[in-house]
């Protein structure tokens, strides 16, 4: 019995050591680019963010490793840690992540001047080209910067060039509906009610392009096309220029709808 239970324990010893030496190689002595995928496919989990230190010690030049590390903590809302990594890899490559950082300080921090420093540094870095921040258009990111700093003939710029960027076929059809609520807020309102109108040719489901139009002509004491304009921004609002994770600029809510059905 007694030598039935020691062989258990040489047994339970040899798995536990090939237990902790098999960590030990995935923690430690795998190829850098294994250690990321698998660090990868398990973002945010302590084990993920574990094999990220690592390799943060080891492979201090490693930006991709700094940058996904950042990833879990953004999502989360942390962004002190998570910038903290996002800063360390824009430093290491910052033709790389510049355009993502300066995404996240538009998107999510409302940082404007931040984020457009960050496009104008990284479009200074590619003179010859038209640069996709987190695949969004250079120009369309800047000209949400410039609207959201209330410069909206700047802004107005940068989202007319978004479109011949792009060529208005292809362009975002928000670039258009930009354009209509730059020059509204400019009173410029026969220019205002051209983008709206370019907008809805392109989508003629775009309930913001709707609602702009609605504004505008009561703006110029039209009433009956604001109504009309109104009651498509209603049935077109399931449409709407939306995302789970964060809220447009230019973003309508069935409150805003409500408020303008008053004053009419």
């Amino acid at each position: 019995m007694k030598l039935f239970l020691k062989i258990i324990k040489i047994l339970l010893a040899t798995v536990f050591t090939a237990y902790i030496g098999l960590i030990a190689h995935q923690l430690v002595f795998q190829s850098k680019e294994k250690r990321f995928h698998i660090a990868g496919n398990m973002q945010g989990h302590g084990w993920s963010q574990a094999m990220f230190g690592i390799l943060n010690w080891q492979h201090p030049d490693y930006a991709a490793a700094f940058f996904e590390r950042s990833v879990p903590f953004n999502k989360r809302g942390d962004y002190a840690t998570g910038f903290y990594y996002l800063n360390t890899a824009v430093d290491l490559k910052p033709l790389h992540h510049l355009g993502y950082r300066g995404y996240m300080k538009l998107r999510f921090l409302r940082d404007y001047k931040a984020a457009l420093a960050d496009f104008d540094r990284l479009d200074a870095m590619t003179p010859n080209v038209v640069d996709a921040p987190w695949g969004e258009d250079i120009d369309f990111l800047r000209g949400e910067c410039y609207y959201g700093l209330k410069n909206y003939p700047k802004a107005l710029e940068h989202f007319e060039q978004s479109v011949a960027n792009q060529g208005a076929d292809w362009a975002d059809v928000q670039a258009f509906v930009y354009q209509g609520l730059c020059h509204y807020e400019m009173q410029h309102f026969d220019e205002a009610i051209i983008a709206f109108e370019n907008g809805l040719t392109q989508y003629d489901t775009t309930c913001e392009a709707y609602f702009g139009l609605a504004k505008t002509y009561l703006a110029v004491g039209d009433t009956i096309s604001a109504r009309n304009n109104l009651n498509k921004a209603q049935e077109t609002l399931p449409y709407k220029h939306t995302d789970h994770y964060k809220e447009y600029l230019n973003e309508i809510y069935q409150e805003d709808l409500d408020r303008l059905k008053k004053r009419l």
